[in-house]
């Protein structure tokens, strides 16, 4: 039976881990928390709470750590929901966000870094799934003969730039024409499926466009980074200074998921994931010996992204949360607002 009195202990347990990433025993709580308890008390209490499986023992030492159930009650029923983020660190990222030319790309790229510098984690962004998206219009700006700049509009009204470079001159009504027949090919197309139609349109472009095999390429890869670059990273080198993944086969195994857009988007259907929804609307999910934060944000009606710290298990959830939201809701106020984050 989960009493207020172990409650209270096993609080303080996790807060202590979090704090020191060491297993924890009775004597450390009563000098650090002056818990009015015996020593007994505490052991005992510790030894039902294990038992309740909200705690593990090591082996390496005679202390308790918190288990990934004992994680979730923590964030489900302990953390102090009401608590803003620090001032400095509102400030912070206040400032970062205070650029009026920055498009809502920027802003998500900007909130990963800030995120993974404040939490001192990977922090990262997934945003619309472009396979559920169609091809609407291609609109290509010729900046000069080598260099262009291509805007991919989609039915959702999702839009992606491109940036061209071409290693010879390609002249404008090249630029043109190349542009003419993708609109009237590939209109309506699922942007997963427009690498492979390209292929189809490839003798159309032969006929009419005299530098047809530049501007093929370049829109072939253009596509097939629309489609694939959906979840952002930042900070990826942070996890080597937590202790859980001193280990070089977990450290293997974390950066082979970095590069796995198919981990991040099936979380929440993941047999092995453990998650709950805090009160803010925060999602956070356990998955084998990581903790991921996720906190959504609508672009429009119907396109939604979600800001995420990836990080071990031990972590210091209440910052974590309140950061993540208020960055969130900050590229929610810039990108409804046309561009302009302004102040709440």
């Amino acid at each position: 039976m989960l009493t207020p009195r172990r409650i209270e202990i096993f609080k303080a347990i996790v807060d202590e881990y979090i704090r020191t990433a060491e297993p924890v025993g009775s004597r450390t709580l009563q000098e650090q928390y002056d818990l009015p308890y015996s020593s007994a008390t505490i052991r005992n209490d510790m030894q039902v709470l294990e038992e309740m499986g909200y705690l593990e023992k090591t082996h390496t030492s005679s202390g308790r750590i918190p288990s990934t159930l004992g994680y979730k009650f923590y964030c489900e029923n302990l953390l102090n929901n009401a608590a803003g983020i620090d001032k400095r660190m509102e400030l912070a990222i206040r400032s970062a966000f205070d650029v009026s030319s920055m498009n809502i790309e920027e802003a998500v790229h900007q909130s990963c870094e800030i995120l993974s510098e404040m939490t001192n984690m990977t922090a990262g962004a997934i945003g619309p799934d472009a396979n559920t998206q169609c091809l609407e219009h291609i609109k290509l700006f010729p900046i000069d003969m080598r260099n262009a700049v291509c805007v991919f509009i989609t039915d959702t009204g999702h839009t992606e730039t491109k940036n061209f470079h071409f290693e010879d001159d390609v002249p404008f009504k090249d630029l043109e024409a190349c542009t003419d027949i993708l609109n009237k090919r590939l209109k309506g197309v699922p942007l997963a499926e427009v690498p492979s139609r390209m292929e189809d349109i490839k003798p159309d472009l032969c006929s009419v466009v005299h530098r047809h095999d530049l501007l093929f390429t370049a829109f072939v890869r253009a596509f097939v980074k629309f489609a694939s670059e959906s979840v952002y990273f930042s900070g990826k080198d942070r996890v080597l200074y937590q202790p859980e993944f001193e280990d070089i086969n977990k450290l293997k195994q974390l950066m082979l998921m970095f590069d796995d857009t198919k981990v991040w988007r099936g979380l929440d259907s993941s047999e092995n994931a453990v998650a709950v929804t805090t009160t803010k609307g925060a999602q956070l999910t356990w998955y084998n010996d990581l903790a991921v934060v996720r906190s959504k944000f609508h672009v429009n009606d119907t396109e939604s992204g979600e800001l995420m710290v990836v990080g071990p298990s031990r972590m210091n959830y209440e910052k974590v949360v309140n950061l993540i939201d208020y960055a969130a809701r900050l590229i929610e106020k810039m990108y409804n607002s046309g561009g302009e984050s302004g102040n709440e």
